[in-house]
């Protein structure tokens, strides 16, 4: 009987987080761990669908960079990386667009569609959801001392989104699961990181929450403490004193780009956790990290 009851009193918990986020629209980005471990997948579809069905309006983008690399290696093309970004040649975005548009979109959709037939899988070609431009990246010249061009091909950054797509599936019951995938004006296809999608889209839709699934607890302090806010007019301070360096800066400023575009809130949050949207969104504390204008 007491774990009946506290079953009851987590529902009881959640409902005024489901009255207050009811309609709303909440993104998320699926990657990292959450994408590869069997239970932790099968709990994300389950979470997808939950939000679903209580009122919530969930769109999922999704990456797929290990899943990439195993289609790369098992068809001999070699992977080459600057920067921390793939080098992505013609026959490189072939097997990025036919691993995230096909095999990895549909594997969530179909996920996600076991438990309500609510999911459908895009990528940001469809309807010109994501329009793209070839994204420049330079490195500095150790003899000359200037700043050099890279060309690394393929790879691009949002340009525009047009949430239209998006808006239409959402009015139809639909929950969208998106490729991070960009068409550019010249026509070619090109492989964006799926944080800044995620961030850009959400702040086309002015959505209430960007949630960002990672492999870590959170943003941490100098003494490894979870960081449990951030204000953002707080972070060039926090990246300033190394509190927030390597993969967790664009991840930091993905969440203040798109506060700034008009999202609620924004969190970096540890995928590893079974049910970590859940938790985030219907408990009291939340998990990880919450990134927000904390001063309006």
């Amino acid at each position: 009987m007491q774990e009946l009851i506290k079953k009851a009193e987590v529902l009881t918990e959640a409902l005024p987080w489901i009255k207050r986020f009811y309609g709303k629209t909440i993104v998320i980005k699926y990657g990292g761990n959450a994408m590869v471990d069997e239970q932790l997948k099968e709990s994300f579809a389950r979470d997808i669908i939950l939000m679903k069905y209580i009122g919530l309006n969930p769109v999922v983008v999704h990456g797929g960079g290990p899943q990439i690399g195993q289609v790369l290696a098992a068809m001999g093309i070699e992977t080459h990386f600057e920067q921390g970004m793939r080098v992505t040649d013609a026959a490189t975005m072939g097997v990025v667009e036919m691993v995230l548009g096909g095999k990895v979109n549909k594997e969530i959709v179909a996920n996600i569609n076991r438990h309500g037939n609510h999911a459908v899988g895009l990528s940001g070609k469809d309807g010109n959801l994501i329009t793209a431009r070839k994204l420049e990246m330079t490195k500095l010249n150790p003899e000359t001392l200037s700043p050099e061009i890279i060309d690394i091909g393929m790879v691009g950054e949002v340009d525009q989104i047009n949430p239209q797509v998006i808006e239409a599936l959402e009015k139809n019951n639909f929950i969208p699961v998106i490729a991070p995938v960009g068409i550019g004006t010249d026509g070619r296809s090109y492989n964006i990181n799926a944080d800044l999608v995620a961030g850009r889209i959400a702040g086309a839709l002015k959505a209430e929450k960007l949630i960002l699934l990672t492999d870590v607890e959170g943003v941490k302090d100098k003494k490894g403490n979870l960081i449990s806010t951030i204000d953002i007019h707080k972070v060039p301070e926090l990246v300033k004193d190394g509190t927030l360096s390597g993969g967790m800066i664009p991840k930091t400023r993905c969440c203040v780009d798109a506060i700034n575009a008009g999202v609620t809130k924004t969190h970096i949050v540890d995928g590893r956790l079974t049910h970590a949207c859940l938790l985030e969104i219907f408990t009291d504390k939340g998990v990880g990290t919450a990134v927000a204008n904390y001063e309006n």
